[in-house]
Formats: structure tokens, C-alpha cells, sequence
């Protein structure tokens, strides 16, 4: 566990510190699944004000994006504060790295969240998965969604499917959530492999599901369980449209790599060596001009005779 004080500061903007300990943890055994490192609790004042704060300190964002999922309030809305965030009314939930902050009582100003993500130690601000950029948003119901990385956090929010089917042994990531069709609520899963062949030999397995309906696209496999409505299944399946984007690195060239510029700057310092010379052949004649008219010139400019016969 984080030692006491790690995570929260003496002060929050107008705020002190009155008190810091450790989180009374529920369901620890999703908690050890997703890595957490450490918690910490504290309780701020300002006067009559006051609030509390809760840090969890996860193994990587993708842990915090987890934990996100399932910590924040079923009546949040979309925050501002970060591109992982939730609020309501008195309390914001936000993932900053691998950190999930939560505050209750107050909702901390921009420059105030970070001063205290400047704090935070050990920070991992790698990327969060792509898994959640695929899965379906029409008819969704808000806050639903429970990401899986698991057999403990399967067995928590989509028990109908076996972890055996999932083979998380193979590298898979999941996330479930909740969807409203026109005949009553179906469970729809998402889950992804390291490669299109792993999912291409999922997918039969989770066919293999009582009542399901899958669909295999790319390293994805989506399920719905036991739909009430076939149709609206059908429509959800074919809402997972996987796409693989490649990036390469290309070389962008310069003026350098132009044989256009080569040339003419060729031409240009041709023409500044010209011009040398030319000052520096009339430079010498008018010196030797000088000291003609002088009679300055006359020994120099004998020739010294050897008369060899």
C-alpha cells in the first residue's frame, strides 16, 4: 500500500489536509486482477467546507481505465477535467496515468488537479487500450461498461461466458456493457487478441455459448448473450467494424535533397569564384601599375639570365 501522504498534498487550493489513510478495499480479488498497487484516502477543510479524496494506484492506464469503469458514479456524466473523466453534482472521477482519483465534496479547478497530478510518483502516462474506440455506443446504457482482463472481472460482469472460451492466457482483453433494444436489455461483449488468427479460433468457441450470437471482425470477437430481440443483435454485431490503421515512418525531404538546388547553388558558388578572382587579378594589375609608374617595379621585373655556353 502507498505509505500515508504519498498521494494527496498538504493543500488543495484553498484547502488543508486534516487527515490521510488507507482505503477500506471491497473486492479485492478484481482489485489484485487489475493490478492495484496502492490507495490512499483523505479528508480536506477549508473552514466550514470540506471534502474527501480517494487515489488508487493501478499497474498501467489500461488497470486505471478498468477501474475507471467500474468505480465511477451510474448518474456521471462526461468530464472536462481529463480525456478519462466522469462527474456529478459534488464529485469527480478522473484517470490521470495510472492513478483513478476520485473527489466527493468538491470538484477540483484545472490548475488544482495539476498541481496534484505533478505530485503523483511513478506515473505511467503510456497510451490507453484502443479496444474501447470499437465498441458500439448506439443504445448503450450509460456507464455500463466493465472492462475485462480477467477471469475474476469476467466472473463479475459477464458470468455467462466461461474465461476457457475467452482464453485470457492468450493475451485477450474484453469489455461488456449493457444495451437497450426495443424488446428489453441484452449483454454484449467485445473482446480482442494479439492477432486476427487467435480470434479466428475464439470465435467458434464462443459460438459455443448457449444462445449467443458472434461475430469475428479482424482480432476482435463480439457477442451478444442471449438476445431477447435477434434483430437488434444483428445490428449491434454489425456495428463492430474493425480497421487497422498503419503508421510508417517516412523520410520528408529538404531543400538539400533537391538536384534543382544543387545545381544553382553549384552555379552560385562558381560565380562568387569568379568574381574572386577577377577582384583579386585586378587587385594584383593595379599594384603592379602603381609601381611602374613609379619606378619601383623596374628590379622586379628583371629577368635573371644564367649564361650557361
Amino acid at each position: 500500500m502507498l505509505s500515508q501522504a504519498a498521494v494527496w498534498p498538504d493543500t488543495i487550493g484553498a484547502y488543508h489536509r486534516t487527515a490521510a489513510g488507507p482505503v477500506n478495499l471491497t473486492d479485492k480479488p478484481i482489485w489484485e486482477e487489475y493490478g492495484l498497487k496502492g490507495s490512499e484516502s483523505a479528508s480536506y477543510e477549508d473552514g466550514a467546507a470540506q471534502f474527501h479524496a480517494t487515489a488508487w494506484m493501478l499497474s498501467d492506464p489500461t488497470s486505471a481505465l478498468a477501474a475507471f469503469d467500474w468505480q465511477r458514479p451510474q448518474n456521471s456524466t462526461a468530464s472536462k477535467a481529463a480525456p478519462l473523466a466522469s462527474e456529478t453534482a459534488d464529485s469527480l472521477y478522473v484517470v490521470l496515468g495510472n492513478y483513478l482519483l476520485a473527489f466527493h465534496g468538491y470538484q477540483p479547478t484545472a490548475p488544482e488537479l495539476a498541481a496534484v497530478k505533478a505530485g503523483l510518483r511513478n506515473l505511467d502516462v503510456s497510451n490507453l487500450p484502443t479496444l474501447p474506440g470499437f465498441f458500439p455506443s448506439r443504445d448503450l446504457t450509460p456507464n455500463s461498461e466493465r472492462y475485462i482482463l480477467g477471469p475474476t472481472s469476467l466472473q463479475k460482469f459477464a458470468p455467462a461466458i466461461p474465461p476457457s472460451v475467452a482464453a485470457f492466457h492468450l493475451g485477450a482483453e474484453g469489455q461488456v456493457g449493457s444495451f437497450h433494444g426495443p424488446k428489453g436489455d441484452c449483454t454484449f461483449g467485445l473482446f480482442n487478441y494479439p492477432t486476427p488468427q487467435i480470434a479466428m479460433q475464439r470465435e467458434p468457441e464462443f459460438a459455443k455459448i448457449p444462445g449467443a450470437m458472434v461475430k469475428r471482425s479482424g482480432p476482435l470477437v463480439a457477442v451478444v448473450l442471449s438476445p431477447t430481440d435477434p434483430d437488434f443483435a444483428e445490428r449491434l454485431l454489425a456495428d463492430v467494424r474493425y480497421q487497422a490503421s498503419v503508421t510508417r515512418d517516412e523520410y520528408v525531404p529538404s531543400r538539400r535533397d533537391n538536384i534543382g538546388v544543387l545545381v544553382i547553388n553549384a552555379f552560385k558558388l562558381i560565380g562568387i569564384l569568379l568574381v574572386m578572382a577577377m577582384v583579386s587579378g585586378l587587385g594584383v594589375a593595379a599594384v603592379r601599375l602603381y609601381r611602374r609608374r613609379g619606378g619601383r617595379d623596374e628590379e622586379a621585373d628583371a629577368l635573371t639570365t644564367l649564361h650557361l655556353n
